[in-house]
């Protein structure tokens, strides 16, 4: 391993990460809003701890009471007057339905004086969640559009209609009282409707488009789940007002400047990234390979979200794969080195936030009898990257804005 571009790949991340912790967003917005009655905080989300803790810091007991859903392992402590609760993600479980159930007593009977301050991040689908459907037929239809190759709207989409918080829903049982929402978006060009399949938004897809992705992708369900996708969702909601105060474009800015100021000449390439994770990795090492004898130390950043296919038994997520996938073709390169994280310290059902690989770790992996091949058509990247100290290991961030991925080359 070049331990050199190694210690360059830790602290981009680390500077990435700190520079979009959603504090200072979460005290931008409440600098612009006005609560005539009694406010209570509903918090959901991979980053929804961090966030609620900083709208307590500001408003302090002004806050009446407050209900926090976010990830296993994501409460760093207890909020005065809040419930604090950790659920499942990406596939929901009974302790999403029983902190939504909570937020859903928190909301009944509220007057037009009153105000439910919404702070929503990514994850939220998943954390956020009353069903129409039982239970295990949910988890089961969420098993099947993440192993499918499905988009994050495509997903949200048919999770909309099978809830009764999603597309709006949330928002309708609030009402009268207003819904001041900050959000954190995880979606590429910041859909607030899909964020967190938009609890608090007006729904701009169809039960057409559900059942158009159902059918695209052969979804198993039964009738009943098939026949809420005939049903609309909210297209029109007059008492929410919503801010996206962070998103992948700020992790991109931020991993470019500590780029430059490690030497390197930052190129953004894109900050919408949407394709296959392998896909994603090779495109990257080419662009290496590219450039390997200009002479300059350059650093090539792709923001967004990439999906995986499902096709093995292995353990990994879609950071992890591309970094891998980027290996092949930079093997033997001396210095070039590729890195993909998640901005929420956690790669699909892993503990580690993403990936690191250079031109060393294909000779790595065949010293275990390993082949990049292999390693990604069992769809076991973690343990590939184990083996070589590739993986990148953050711990729960409180934070949530996609991924973002580097390719470092050192002249």
């Amino acid at each position: 391993m070049n331990q050199l571009l190694r210690s360059h790949a830790d602290l981009i991340v680390k500077d990435a990460i700190a520079a979009v912790q959603p504090d200072a967003a979460v005290q931008r917005a409440l600098e612009k809003m006005h609560f005539p009655g009694r406010v209570l905080l509903v918090a959901a989300g991979k980053a929804a701890w961090q966030m609620a803790k900083a709208a307590s810091d500001v408003l302090k007991s002004r806050i009446e009471k407050g209900v926090v859903v976010t990830k296993y392992g994501h409460v760093m402590g207890p909020i005065a007057n809040f419930d604090c609760f950790e659920a499942g993600h990406p596939v929901p479980d009974e302790n999403s339905f029983k902190g939504t159930q909570a937020a859903l007593d928190l909301v009944a009977d509220l007057s037009e004086q009153d105000t439910v301050l919404f702070l929503l991040s990514g994850g939220g689908s998943a954390l956020f969640e009353k069903p129409l459907v039982p239970a295990a037929e949910l988890q089961d239809i969420t098993g099947q559009l993440l192993a499918c190759g499905a988009d994050i709207t495509e997903i949200n989409t048919i999770r909309k209609r099978l809830s009764q918080v999603k597309g709006g829903r949330f928002a309708q049982i609030c009402w009268p009282a207003r819904v001041e929402a900050v959000i954190l978006s995880d979606i590429l060009g910041d859909p607030l409707d899909m964020i967190a399949s938009g609890p608090a938004c007006p729904d701009s897809s169809t039960a057409e488009d559900a059942q158009r992705i159902a059918k695209k992708y052969g979804l198993k369900m039964s009738d009943a789940a098939r026949a809420l996708l005939d049903v609309e969702t909210p297209k029109v909601l007059n008492n929410v007002r919503s801010q996206i105060n962070g998103s992948v474009r700020e992790l991109c800015a931020a991993a470019a400047k500590t780029c430059m100021q490690l030497g390197y000449t930052p190129v953004l390439l894109t900050d919408q990234l949407c394709c296959q994770a392998k896909e994603a990795g090779s495109f990257l090492a080419t662009i290496l390979k590219t450039h390997a004898f200009d002479g300059e130390s350059l650093a090539f950043i792709a923001g967004g979200e990439t999906v995986v296919k499902l096709i093995g038994k292995g353990l990994g997520g879609r950071n992890q794969e591309l970094a891998l996938a980027a290996a092949a073709g930079i093997a033997g390169m001396k210095n070039a080195a590729v890195f993909s994280v998640g901005s929420d310290g956690t790669d699909g059902p892993t503990d580690a936030a993403g990936g690191y690989t250079d031109g060393d770790t294909v000779a790595e992996l065949k010293n275990y009898g390993l082949t990049v091949d292999d390693v990604l058509n069992n769809n076991d990247a973690y343990h590939a990257l184990g083996k070589t100290g590739g993986l990148i290991m953050t711990g729960p961030t409180g934070t949530n804005v996609n991924d973002v991925a580097v390719a470092l080359l050192r002249a």
